[in-house]
């Protein structure tokens, strides 16, 4: 690990002026000093196919490598049919294959959520069963899950909740902090 701490950010959503893209921009705000968080889009990953696992695409190798260079991971879920979106489970899809090499593996990730009346409690749910099997190091606390995203966010993506707010902040000082000890 170099001293500046790399944490790599993304969203399960496409949409340009999601909640939980406007909640990974929030976050990034907050990266304390020795550290850093570089946010990229999940826009350009082809459907998980694995007849070309072993001759990926070159957008699919781009974003592995990303995720090995990176220390941490800051992944915003939106919720789809008590589940996290189809966008999310694709790049960990193609993220998590061969096993043996995969760039998930033992990888501090925090992860939070911007949803309804629950905050996508149940996406966030089944991507820590997801990381369980991939023994990716999920930071747990606080668990970040911003409900009624229509009423927390203005128009232009910031966010109104200052008692979210203080979580997120806490969430991502939690990640910094699971990275520096694992590092020593």
């Amino acid at each position: 690990m170099a001293n500046n701490i790399h944490i790599l950010g993304f969203a399960g959503s496409l949409r340009k002026h999601s909640h939980n893209r406007a909640a990974l921009k929030i976050a990034q705000g907050f990266v304390p000093e020795g550290a850093e968080m570089e946010i990229v889009t999940l826009d350009n990953l082809p459907l998980y196919n694995q007849d070309f696992e072993n001759d990926e695409p070159e957008s699919v190798r781009d974003f592995k490598e990303k995720l090995r260079q990176a220390d941490a991971l800051f992944i915003v879920t939106p919720e789809y049919n008590y589940s996290i979106s189809g966008v999310l489970k694709n790049a960990i899809d193609w993220a998590s294959r061969p096993l043996n090499t995969s760039p998930l593996v033992r990888k501090p990730t925090a992860i939070m959520s911007v949803g309804g009346r629950f905050g996508a409690v149940r996406a966030q749910l089944h991507l820590r069963q997801i990381f369980l099997f991939l023994d990716t190091q999920v930071v747990t606390k606080p668990e970040v899950m911003i409900t009624n995203a229509w009423e927390k966010f203005d128009d232009e993506g910031h966010l109104l909740d200052e008692q979210a707010r203080e979580q997120i902040e806490l969430l991502v000082n939690n990640l910094v902090k699971k990275v520096r000890e694992t590092a020593s």
